[in-house]
């Protein structure tokens, strides 16, 4: 299976750093990705003074506009706890977060980024009327909100991708890699498969 025909989707609650760490990592290395947040709004962490008010867009924002909204409050603090970093990255990457729930798309392979996330995902895709039957497998990577955690998921949802595409059946061969990913990692996953 070359990397082109693997649909891959990553999905975090936002859009905005784990599942775009994700993105980037898998487009360089010519996967068909595309990112999603399953989220109602898209949050940010607000000032230190603040920390229990997170600043909230839309999904319909773009990174643009969070980065000039962010920059003209207070251009320091949003560099210093890198929230304008991950946008420009992300601006570079797409126009604008997207959610879950409103792409229609067949993917192959949706990876979560949290338990929360991933039972949002399967919850939804449960939901959906059946109409091909064609699978998707959904696999939770528990990954913490912060940049390094972020890249360390990113570098492992990649290496489990790349294997997958040497495989010769994706059925028989993910739940030996996600065998093999917990051993090797620590880290435990949750998986399932829903139909389309």
């Amino acid at each position: 299976m070359s990397s082109s025909a693997l649909r891959v989707a990553v999905v975090c609650m936002n859009n905005m750093n784990r599942s775009m760490e994700a993105h980037s990592i898998l487009q360089k290395r010519g996967f068909s990705v595309r990112s999603f947040g399953a989220g109602s709004r898209v949050k940010l962490p607000g000032p230190p003074h603040c920390r229990r008010r997170p600043v909230r867009y839309d999904f319909s924002t773009t990174y643009r506009q969070m980065y000039d909204d962010l920059s003209r409050k207070d251009r320091e603090c949003y560099r210093g706890n890198g929230v304008l970093h991950i946008l420009e990255r992300n601006e570079r990457i797409k126009p604008r977060p997207e959610r879950f729930q409103e792409c229609s798309d067949p993917f192959d392979l949706i990876f979560t980024c949290d338990e929360r996330v991933y039972d949002r995902v399967v919850q939804e895709l449960n939901a959906r009327e059946q109409v091909t039957f064609q699978p998707v497998h959904v696999v939770n990577v528990d990954i913490k909100d912060t940049l390094e955690e972020a890249a360390l998921g990113a570098f492992l949802i990649c290496e489990l991708c790349q294997n997958l595409q040497q495989a010769n059946d994706m059925e028989d061969s993910l739940d030996q890699l996600l065998l093999a990913a917990e051993e090797k990692t620590g880290k435990s996953f949750l998986h399932t498969v829903c139909f389309y």
